[in-house]
Order: structure tokens, then sequence, then C-alpha cells
């Protein structure tokens, strides 16, 4: 191999929209030393995504696979063994479909290909996915949740390396047998972009005519995981209590017409903003003043990290691993817990001296900058 030119590490996942996996992943990509480590990308979308434009301004390389399916699997593993013929440059390959990475990495395997990574994002808690089928607003994503439960016990046959968000999430895909095995990648930030300013969030306010207005916020995709239905149920409760509260809401997906729907219903739409995909997460996060989250699951959320890097408190449900509090800032509450005893909580937390907590960060090993350089040597090391 010419030592002239970078390692090449393929990068599998599904599209590269505004998700945790691949903020995550973008985040470790502009901080690598792209002379020595060059990220490609194996999507399994036609359409564009949020960060394409991007990759390729970085070097990077997008492959599109098509999606992964039980109606589509044979022609999917013959698509998938032509692209490593036609590609034999690529010796690792890194995967972050989490269970699904047991299809990906079955046929790296076959090919013979040396470093074969396995990241775990998720960490499902056993009744989450009867749960949702019972609230079936979403069937799609749940038999696709659910899929990945059922064939989570194959990738440790196939991965080489196993890497985790967090110990919850590794637990779950890999087995508690494969747990001094697991590697904790954190699902680090360049923290000093997410400090906070209050000049900064006077600005983000006045912006979105917000000023004297408290301001609760939400980033995350609109699916079942995130809970979306008992978020404005919450915040329709604390809206009931004090209608000078308002919710951001940061994101897109497959049910956000039907959240829309339900603040129609519950007569509180003008107080809640919904504001698609946006590339100014830093200084949206300098607006808010709460940061609200009843996700069904989770690995290691990477928004609780930003949302806690900009000084924010936060109220998130205890399927939430409690990894994540790096800070103090974070409240946790049951998702079975009324809805009126969540608001209650969130009011109760509103008000308070919002400070900087770039040292905290740091020191709980979240900043980007060291986190790159330990990932980088590993691909080096495994080249």
């Amino acid at each position: 191999m010419d030592k002239e030119k970078p390692i090449r590490v393929l990068q599998v996942l599904t599209i590269m929209n505004l998700g945790g996996a691949e903020t995550m992943i973008m985040n470790y990509y502009r901080h690598v030393d792209r002379t020595k480590i060059q990220f490609d990308f194996l999507l399994h979308r036609e359409e564009r995504g949020f960060f394409d434009d991007e990759i390729e301004s970085l070097g990077g390389k997008i492959y599109r696979m098509p999606s992964i399916s039980p109606k589509n699997y044979f022609l999917y593993k013959k698509e998938l063994n032509i692209f490593f013929e036609k590609h034999p440059e690529y010796l690792i390959v890194h995967s972050h479909l989490n269970a699904l990475s047991s299809i990906v990495l079955s046929v790296a395997k076959n090919k013979k290909i040396p470093c074969r990574i396995a990241h775990s994002h998720l960490a499902v808690e056993s009744g989450v996915l009867k749960k949702i089928f019972k609230k079936n607003t979403d069937i799609k994503a749940t038999i696709k949740d659910s899929i990945q439960s059922l064939i989570r016990g194959k990738v440790a046959k196939v991965a080489t390396h196993y890497f985790a968000c967090g110990e919850k999430a590794g637990d779950w895909l890999f087995g508690l047998k494969s747990k001094e095995n697991v590697i904790i990648i954190n699902n680090a930030i360049n923290a000093s972009l997410f400090t906070y300013n209050p000049e900064k969030s006077n600005t983000i306010k006045k912006e979105f005519n917000l000023t004297n207005k408290k301001v609760i916020g939400h980033v995350g995709r609109f699916n079942e995981q995130k809970n979306h239905f008992l978020l404005i149920k919450i915040f329709n409760e604390i809206y009931k209590k004090d209608n000078d509260c308002v919710l951001l809401l940061i994101g897109e997906g497959n049910l956000k017409k039907k959240i829309k729907q339900e603040t129609e219903r519950l007569n509180i739409s003008k107080n809640v903003h919904f504001l698609g995909l946006r590339d100014n997460i830093p200084e949206l996060l300098q607006g808010f003043d709460l940061f609200l989250f009843p996700s069904l699951y989770e690995g290691l959320p990477v928004t609780l990290v930003e949302a806690q890097a900009s000084g924010l408190k936060i109220v998130t449900s205890s399927t939430v691993t409690k990894e994540v509090d790096i800070t103090g800032l974070i409240t946790y509450i049951d998702l079975d817990k009324p809805e009126l005893l969540w608001a209650d909580s969130a009011l109760s937390q509103i008000s308070y001296t919002r400070k900087n907590t770039l040292n905290q960060i740091k020191k709980g090993g979240y900043d980007i900058y060291e986190n790159a350089k330990n990932l980088q040597t590993f691909y080096l090391n495994k080249n």
C-alpha cells in the first residue's frame, strides 16, 4: 500500500441525515488527520442526506446500496459481494447499523476483510417494543426495531472488534459475555462550540420572537424511539400551568405530520414551533431554557452531551443511560409516571443560573480532540 496516501475506512450507515450516530461520526471525521485517515461512506438510501455535501468537501466518497429488507435480502447480499470485489482497497469496515451490521460484516468476513467493526448506538430495554406495538403509530419502524432485537446475537460472530457509545449499548448488542472486549467510543463533540453565552442566547430568542418566553427544546428524529407523543402531552401540561412556555422541535421524520396534528388537537400549536433540520444546533441550544427528552430507548444520546455542553438542564426518561450525566444537570423520570409529574419537574427547573460546563465535558472524556486521536490511532494500528 502507498504510504503517501491516507488509509480509507468504509463507514456503513443508512443515510447521512442529522441523527445521533451520523452527527457522532461527522464529529470524528472533521477532527481526524485526513492526510492519514479518510472516511468513505456506504449508504442505503438513494436520496442525498444532510451531510453528503460536507462529506464530499472533506474528500470522502459516497457509495449507495439498496435498502436492507426481508424482501430484497438475497439481492442485497449479492450487490454487497459485488461491491467488495470492486473495492479491495477497504481493509477496515466500520458498520453503524446496530444489529443489521451482522449482514454487512458477514459478507466482509467472507471477503476476508481483516478489520470488521460493529458499532452499537442503541440499547433497547426489554418490554419497550411491546409498548410500541400497543401504540401502533409507526408499524414499519416498530417491525424494524423488532428485527434488530431478534438478530443482534449474530453480530459478535462476524465482527472482529466491538464498539459501543456506552456500556448499556455494548451489553445490548454484544451480550454480557463479550463485555470485556467492548471498546467504548464516546459520542464526543467540539465542546467549545456549545459553551453558553448570554448574548447568543438573547440573539436566538429575538430571532424567533421568544424574548421573555420560557423555551423548552428537543432535538431528534420524529420516530417512535424519540417518543414525541409523550413529549407533546407533557408540554400540554406545562402550557396549562404557564402559557409563557414555548416548545421548539428540531428534526424531521415519518411522524412529524401526526405530531403537528396532535398539537392542533390539543390547541397548543401556536406555542409549538417545528424548525426542521438545522445545521446551527450549537446556536439554537443557546436559546433553550430546558431540554426535554422522554425517549423510549437510546444508546448514549449525543444530543444530551451537546445540551450539557450548553449548560442546559435536562429532563429525560430513566431508560436513558446514567453514563450520559456528566454534569449533574440531568433529571431522570420513569416513562410510566404521569405527564403532570414530568411537567412539574420541568417547570421547577426552568429558572436557574446557566453555567459554563466546558471543563466538565472535557474531564468527562467527551471533547472531540482527544477522542479523535484515539480512534485515528486505532485505525492506523489495524491497517
